[in-house]
């Protein structure tokens, strides 16, 4: 067993401090060490997105980062894209457009929506596809996906994104 090595990180706005393995990934220390759930594991190999978490700004697959990576960083969840008293206008489209069925790849869906909004808040549906194209659905057609980012693009902001 190896020694496990301390990291400090600001996850969803809180200044979180875990231990983990140096083998283990961010995936794993989100799920495992955290509790936070909702990225989930996918393919486990960086192809499908289910897992896509936002660190320092860039959409990355938290199967592909080491928990020990992310010192320092800050890292952005599913968990951390609703507020208080309300959804994420993302959550909310996703939900008003029925753009899920059995959930898995949804929360990687909406984080990859919300970089891309992030870096472009009125994008076209052809760059919408284009940004969407790492994450895999094995349910639904894309289409009601692609819908509900475009109908967020155009909620008020209101420094929600």
């Amino acid at each position: 067993m190896s020694k496990k090595v301390q990291v400090q990180a600001r996850i969803n706005g809180e200044e979180v401090e875990f231990l983990c393995e140096p083998r283990q990934s961010l995936l794993e220390v989100l799920r495992d060490e955290l509790g936070l759930t909702g990225s989930k594991e996918g393919c486990n190999n960086g192809n499908c997105g289910a897992c896509n978490v936002i660190m320092d700004g860039v959409l990355v697959n938290s199967c592909l980062v080491l928990g020990v990576e992310i010192q320092g960083k800050e890292i952005t969840t599913i968990e951390g894209l609703a507020g208080p008293e309300k959804l994420h206008p993302l959550q909310q489209k996703f939900l008003e457009y029925a753009a899920l069925q059995c959930g898995i790849c949804t929360p990687g869906f909406i984080v990859a929506s919300k970089a891309l909004l992030d870096k472009n808040p009125h994008p076209t549906e052809q760059e919408v596809r284009y940004w969407l194209a790492g994450n895999l659905c094995r349910c639904t057609g894309y289409d009601k996906i692609v819908r509900a980012v475009l109908a967020a693009a155009e909620v008020d902001h209101e420094g929600r994104r």
